[in-house]
């Protein structure tokens, strides 16, 4: 296999997990502000993105939950070879249904099908702008126990699948919370890594390393230096600093600052074959919002 396609699998896994664990969070709502000012070529991105899931019990220990998010992405395109005009921005309306069993031990087992919209939205909607996805996962939760000597933790394990073009297979989950201090947790896996010291029950930092992503269909395409590009998409890998306060036990700000390691931003074809790269210096990364949470 050639590094080409070893790194295309990479980025694919990446991408696929991010989503995949997003399904797993335990945030009933939030909002919030990214900005990715690409200060060396101009290429700036923000995005306003909101979110929600809503789980209803309808016998003892099952639960529907119904969820939804909107992604707003602005796109400040720069000395580009290809006109703009159509595409300033992309969107994502995506909309979920899911079924969750608690067992009377520590398990959780959960499965999650869902539809999303992600396009530049010019003409009127086309095959390509739909993506469908399904997850299974199971989550081993401990982290109500609180005994002497007790170090609780969470482990999720699963297999997610996504009609994204370039992407025809399901890819594993797995990612593992642990509270090994009272002052200190960490979380391995992906979309992240961290570790997490409280000062108190109200504020909360935390180094880490992360990836964010976005992909939209182009409706209409791009014509590049003789070549098709029929979406656009974002990869980063990056590392930095965070600030959470807890205003209530469920109703908390974030602010995190850092800088991207990786920076995969480009126009492709429908094979993932590379049309042109937007950018794939190291930038800042500047996220914040609120969120209401389990």
């Amino acid at each position: 296999m050639s590094i080409k396609k070893i790194e295309s699998f990479l980025t694919i896994s990446l991408m696929m997990m991010v989503f995949a664990l997003q399904a797993q969070s335990s945030d009933l709502f939030r909002i919030e502000y990214l900005n990715i000012p690409n200060n060396d070529s101009g290429n700036s991105i923000n995005r306003f993105r909101t979110f929600f899931q809503l789980p209803l019990e309808f016998k003892k220990d099952n639960f529907i939950v119904v969820g939804g998010e909107y992604r707003y992405i602005d796109l400040g395109l720069q000395d580009v070879p290809f006109t703009t005009e159509d595409l300033k921005s992309v969107q994502r309306i995506e909309a979920s249904l899911g079924y969750l069993y608690r067992s009377s031990g520590d398990w959780i087992y959960a499965i999650k099908g869902g539809m999303r919209l992600q396009s530049n939205f010019e003409t009127k909607l086309t095959s390509d702008d739909y993506i469908y996805v399904g997850n299974i996962y199971a989550i081993r939760d401990r982290t109500k126990n609180r005994e002497e000597g007790a170090k609780p933790d969470r482990l999720i394990i699963g297999l997610q699948y996504t009609t994204t073009p370039g992407r025809d297979f399901p890819l594993p989950i797995l990612n593992y919370y642990r509270e090994f201090h009272p002052d200190w947790t960490y979380t391995l896996g992906v979309p992240k890594t961290n570790i997490r010291y409280k000062f108190d029950d109200v504020n909360h930092v935390q180094a880490f390393l992360t990836l964010d992503n976005f992909f939209a269909n182009i409706q209409g395409n791009k014509m590049v230096n003789g070549k098709v590009a029929e979406n656009i998409s974002m990869t980063t890998i990056l590392g930095g600093l965070g600030y959470e306060h807890y205003f209530t036990d469920h109703i908390m700000y974030y602010g995190y600052v850092a800088y991207t390691i990786s920076n995969d931003y480009r126009l492709r074809d429908n094979e993932r074959e590379d049309i042109y790269t937007i950018d794939e210096k190291g930038t800042f990364y500047f996220r914040t919002g609120f969120k209401f949470k389990i």
